[in-house]
């Protein structure tokens, strides 16, 4: 490490050990600077406090920690072209131990006769049946100049970084720390956090997160929960909420031009359009909707509901009411199949209406005359209703008057994603949808920026979806159920974890498995095949025959999650379960029972060791319908980056959601207190402008709140 002051702002680069080409393998992962690493907190940490003699250790006990001195040591040379074995013999004052390190040659210039050394490792036993300590950490004896970092105290243990190790990271981290005795580590705070109970100096909070003192408890290390991880929750759980109400505020701000201009909105009868009754839970959101869109401020609302609960008829009920006052109203979908089946659905529902008032759809792969044409139809305002995919970004897309923006399966988007589409023609009206049922600590936490309205019943009739967990014993049942469903006339899903098969693996592949399916178990029935390999004109293509009832058995990977609607499909194969997060099989099993009739979802349980941990797991999801308690569940199992599908957009480890779902109490505060910041000088939100303009770009990534300052 480079002697001398190190700022939080200083270039990785600059970090001895950290040269041109692991500067740029760190740039990729977006950690630029001195303060992105040290937002890298550990995920678990190793307690190699005790210290054993050697006579006291045990052939597969657990890891300790030795104090030894060096007798001797030698480098083998074994038959493995390039393999050598570093073997050494130690002693402390009663007793000898042999030592080895595979493939590290480099240790020999530390073993040195007579040199003293910590060790830390797990004692095994040889072929021989002798005691061995095999590939343990190495480190001098501390002294006041030269600390020890890897033995002897509480380690953190990191997530792997850019190629470095977490003991390379751990080395990294307290160079730095010791660099930056008296520096800042992070914004400047309003005094009423900073002197808040309980709330430690930032710095050091980052201190002892990374590198605790000796006598912190054990259990509230172990759950995140002590004085420095809680201190630096709460900032950062005040600095989202913070974010998000002044997001809230300057989006809901009067601007002139951009609301209905007097219009007059009208909401369609749902009556006149479906062929179904609205449910209650329906008519109350469709009414919170149409109050946002008559109102003087924008609309920012989350429209969230189980699968199958009629969101999407909501919405469309808003986007034809806005394009019958004259305003255009875009629907933004994650994948081209849901893009073209929301267009689908749109075009049926309005065939009555001449061909100038339809709906368009706009993706990837249109034809280039046919885009040019849409693009000029959006641009006059000729067009009033667009359905596309993330294409709608696109700067080339320029609306005339966008009155409402729809995004459908928010957890697919990041929020500055839905913010570009909302920024489009001046803040319109933003209704973003989600299936993926979210607990409220979370939904506080990642939209605390939206209204929320939720549809929290099913239409009337539809029966629940028996879920079944099943193994290898039962393939033979499950392959006939499969075959007397498809000679009923009905449908089947069959979703597997992969694309292609993979060495060493043994899981499902869609290629793999539709190939022995369709040769080995259904020659008599067409199987088709759909990932996210294949073009956009075959995906549609694929879907157009299972819709039709031309291919009786679809083999798919999760690119059917969300929104596929194909009311004969009543049974639902999910191989390798396992694999997959609870929300996920919530969601890929709301693909079938969309029509009348029982319909099953069949959860096929691995094999291996891990087995009996993941039925109990599955078996969550097989008590109950309920996709809030299944979410709450997920959560508690993989935290929120898995279930709401943020970590694909840079929300990072999202430790401070789960202090908040964990703490709801704490979070209940900040949130009081970034209200109280906000409501400063008659709402004129100088002092919350000030306190996040001076975020760090790292800061403003992970809280997602980049367009501000």
């Amino acid at each position: 490490m480079n002697a001398g002051r190190l700022h939080v702002g200083a270039p990785l680069v600059e970090l001895r050990g950290i040269g041109p080409k692991r500067s740029a393998a760190l740039a990729e992962e977006r950690f630029f600077v001195v303060e992105d690493l040290l937002a890298h907190f550990p995920v678990r940490y190793e307690d190699r406090r005790t210290f054993l003699p050697i006579s006291e250790l045990t052939a597969g006990g657990k890891a300790v920690s030795l104090t030894v001195t060096v007798i001797s040591s030698r480098v083998i040379h074994t038959r493995r072209k390039g393999f050598r074995i570093v073997e050494a013999l130690v002693q402390d004052p009663a007793a000898t131990l042999k030592v080895v390190w595979y493939n590290q040659p480099y240790l020999k210039q530390h073993l040195t006769p007579g040199r003293d050394l910590i060790l830390y490792g797990r004692p095994v036993a040889d072929r021989k049946g002798e005691l061995v300590l095999q590939n343990p950490e190495i480190e001098m004896p501390s002294t006041d100049d030269d600390p020890a970092i890897h033995t002897g105290r509480i380690v953190p243990v990191y997530r792997r970084l850019a190629g470095l190790s977490t003991r390379m990271l751990r080395t990294l981290v307290f160079g730095i720390l010791e660099r930056l005795e008296g520096s800042s580590a992070g914004p400047a705070l309003p005094p009423e956090i900073t002197e808040r109970p309980g709330a430690m100096n930032r710095l050091q909070a980052i201190r002892e997160v990374h590198f605790p003192p000796g006598d912190t408890d054990q259990d509230r290390l172990t759950s995140f929960s002590t004085p420095a991880w809680l201190s630096l929750a709460f900032e950062e759980m005040f600095l989202l909420q913070l974010g998000l109400g002044f997001h809230r505020a300057r989006y809901r701000s009067a601007v002139p031009g951009a609301r209905s201009g007097g219009r007059r909105i009208e909401i369609p009868d749902p009556a006149a359009l479906f062929p179904f009754r609205f449910t209650a839970a329906q008519e109350r959101v469709a009414g919170e909707i149409a109050a946002d869109l008559v109102s003087p401020r924008p609309m920012a609302r989350l429209l969230q509901g189980d699968v199958g609960s009629g969101k999407t008829a909501v919405a469309v009920l808003a986007m034809l009411g806005v394009a019958g006052a004259g305003r255009q109203a875009a629907l933004m979908a994650p994948t081209g199949i849901l893009a073209a089946q929301h267009h689908r659905n749109l075009l049926r529902i309005l065939e009555a209406v001449p061909e100038r008032d339809r709906p368009v759809l706009l993706t990837g792969s249109t034809a280039a005359g046919l885009r040019r044409e849409i693009l000029a139809g959006i641009a006059d305002g000729s067009r009033k209703l667009v359905v596309g995919t993330h294409t709608l970004f696109d700067a080339g897309v320029r609306f005339r008057d966008l009155g409402l923006a729809v995004v459908d399966e928010q957890h697919r988007f990041g929020v500055l994603q839905r913010a570009a589409l909302a920024d489009k023609n001046g803040r319109p009206d933003l209704l973003v949808m989600t299936a993926t049922p979210i607990p409220r600590t979370v939904a506080m936490t990642v939209y605390g920026d939206l209204d929320i309205s939720v549809i929290d019943e099913l239409p009337p009739g539809r029966e629940p979806v028996r879920t079944l967990v099943r193994g290898e014993k039962d393939r033979a049942k499950v392959y006939q159920g499969i075959r007397e469903a498809v000679q009923r006339g009905r449908q089947v899903y069959i979703v597997v974890p992969t694309v292609e098969d993979e060495d060493g693996r043994r899981l499902k592949s869609a290629t793999g498995h539709a190939r022995r399916l369709a040769k080995d178990v259904f020659p008599e029935t067409p199987v088709g095949l759909l990932h996210g390999r294949l073009s956009a004109d075959e995906k549609i293509g694929v879907m157009d025959d299972f819709r039709s009832g031309r291919l009786p058995i679809l083999v798919a990977t999760t690119v059917i999650e969300v929104g596929l609607d194909v009311p004969n499909a009543t049974v639902m194969v999910v191989e390798d379960a396992d694999r997959f997060g609870l929300a996920q099989l919530h969601q890929l099993r709301g693909r079938v029972g969309r029509g009348g009739g029982r319909s099953y979802c069949i959860l096929m349980n691995g094999e291996g060791p891990s087995r009996q941990a993941a039925e109990e797991r599955l078996a969550v999801i097989a008590q109950t319908t309920n996709g809030f308690l299944v979410a709450e569940k997920d959560l508690l199992i993989r935290g929120p980056g898995s279930l709401l599908g943020v970590e694909q957009h840079g929300a990072g480890d999202m430790w401070f959601v789960r202090q908040a779902v964990a703490r709801p109490e704490l979070l209940a505060e900040a949130r009081a207190m970034a209200r109280k910041l906000l409501e400063k000088d008659d709402g004129s939100l100088l002092e919350a402008e000030r306190v996040l303009g001076e975020l760090p770009a790292r800061w403003r990534a992970r809280l997602r709140i980049g367009r501000v300052g």
